[in-house]
């Protein structure tokens, strides 16, 4: 297959591309920047052809996708700042980004026949009750900015395209960017406490397991809204930190605090980011390895980049 990548230079994009070559299908990578901005490791992304896309441009994007001829799009360029989102003079920005620029690439796909796989995120939802929410749920309520054009992106693919994959995902970290882990490591270096937030509850969510699953998603014709998020179970944050701490051999005690007590989030946190992951294996797809092994797999590769 010829398939596009929409933000290489983010963590989950720079993992799919990789997977992708992996596999033999011919690859590009697009992303803002005239040139890969992602991290210069040798790997398959570094490699791959690059097209600068501006998905805000809908001629550009009619342009690139008319070139470049791709049988799918696989379309990880988000507006991902949430805190940044709420902020006025960013509203539109946001929305041209999350929304416009969706909007542009499923119209593309549909000018080009292409399948459209859309990355979403539970952030759609509005985050109350206790039970996991399932992909087929339609009870939307997105409490910040971020949820709200995530979710008009979601509408938009839908009403523009039969062929797509909208896979929401959550708590997500990887190699090629800035995530939770990595912020707990670099924190933990100087710090013996930490107050980590326990009433938000969900699963992370490693870009290099997801990138495989979703290889064999785009590699197939079972099309439809799915959540993948790496199996073991749900957790807080604050357990989430202390299986990191442990993890990596750090002595940081974590102290397990409300959201209301944590304060300084500008944007409203979902509590409930329970996801509903039964349809992977109905579809006949494989689930991704447990977070605890994921876990191992990606504090390994920290440090060994520290050596």
């Amino acid at each position: 297959m010829r398939i596009l990548v929409t933000g290489v230079s983010g963590q989950l994009g720079h993992d799919c591309v990789n997977e992708l070559i992996r596999r033999g299908h011919t690859v590009i990578g697009s992303d803002i920047q005239e040139q890969y901005s992602g991290v210069q490791d040798g790997t398959a992304v570094v490699r791959a052809p690059y097209c600068r896309m501006d998905i805000t441009d809908r001629e550009m994007v009619s342009k690139v996708l008319s070139e470049t001829a791709p049988d799918a799009v696989i379309h990880c360029a988000a507006w991902t700042a949430v805190d940044a989102a709420e902020e006025k003079e960013n509203l539109e920005k946001v929305r041209a980004v999350n929304v416009q620029g969706t909007e542009n690439i499923a119209s593309a796909c549909r000018e080009n026949h292409a399948v459209m796989m859309y990355i979403s995120t539970d952030y759609i939802f509005d985050g109350k009750g206790t039970e996991p929410w399932k992909p087929d749920c339609e009870r939307y309520a997105p409490i910040n900015v971020y949820g709200q054009t995530k979710l008009e992106g979601e509408l938009a693919v839908r009403h523009t395209l039969d062929r797509y994959f909208i896979v929401r995902i959550a708590w997500v970290f990887g190699r090629n960017g800035k995530n939770f882990i990595r912020t707990m490591m670099r924190l933990g270096k100087t710090r013996d406490t930490l107050r980590v937030v326990d009433d938000q509850i969900g699963t992370p969510t490693y870009t290099l397991d997801l990138s495989r699953l979703l290889a064999d998603m785009i590699e197939s014709d079972r099309y439809g809204i799915y959540h993948a998020t790496n199996e073991g179970g749900y957790i807080s944050w604050a357990e989430f930190a202390r299986a990191i701490f442990d993890t990596a051999g750090m002595n940081v005690k974590v102290i397990p605090v409300s959201t209301s007590e944590y304060g300084m989030s500008v944007a409203p946190r979902p509590q409930n980011s329970r996801l509903d992951k039964s349809k992977l294996r109905e579809m006949g797809f494989t689930p991704l390895p447990a977070w605890q092994d994921a876990l191992k797999r990606y504090v390994a590769e920290l440090q060994a980049e520290e050596e």
